[in-house]
């Protein structure tokens, strides 16, 4: 049996595949720490966004969410995530490329203890705006990220993914 993954876009205002990007958001929530959001939170904020999916298929297997991102309408990433296991794939940076190619600007927060999320936005072309005290429902502090501008945001992200 071999897999494929393939890219599908949930428009805003359905709910597909809403239950299983939580499953995957709370995997991330318990093993990284990161992604507390409750869920009618986080239920409300998916159904308002167009959601970018990559989805794992087979012929015998169901199809199962390995990424996702959820983005507002001005090109404000409120969920960006990716299963484990296709860590390092190239998976986050093809979900910011196509949030860039649909957007004028791209912006995010990310919590200033998430180094690795940090770290992958900084790689991606992403500029740290300002931190911002007690962001979190938890008290926990973020940074307010913008996709930088400089060379053109496309290039760039092509450039990334070759």
């Amino acid at each position: 049996m071999s897999a494929t993954i393939e890219s599908r876009v949930v428009e805003s205002g359905a709910d597909d595949y809403v239950d299983e990007a939580w499953a995957l958001k709370e995997q991330i929530r318990r093993e990284d720490g990161v992604l507390r959001q409750r869920r009618g939170f986080f239920k409300d904020a998916y159904r308002r966004s167009t959601v970018y999916c990559y989805l794992e298929t087979g012929q015998l297997e169901p199809e199962r969410l390995v990424g996702f991102a959820a983005v507002r309408r001005d090109g404000y990433i409120l969920f960006l995530a990716v299963s484990e296991e296709y860590r390092g794939n190239g998976f986050g940076k093809q979900l910011i490329a196509r949030v860039a190619d649909n957007h004028s600007s791209v912006t995010c927060h990310a919590r200033t203890t998430n180094e690795p999320a940090i770290g992958f936005y900084k790689h991606m072309g992403f500029e740290v705006q300002r931190r911002i005290e007690n962001y979190y429902e938890d008290g926990g502090d973020a940074f307010y990220l913008k996709l930088g501008s400089g060379g053109g945001i496309t290039d760039r992200l092509s450039r990334l993914l070759r």
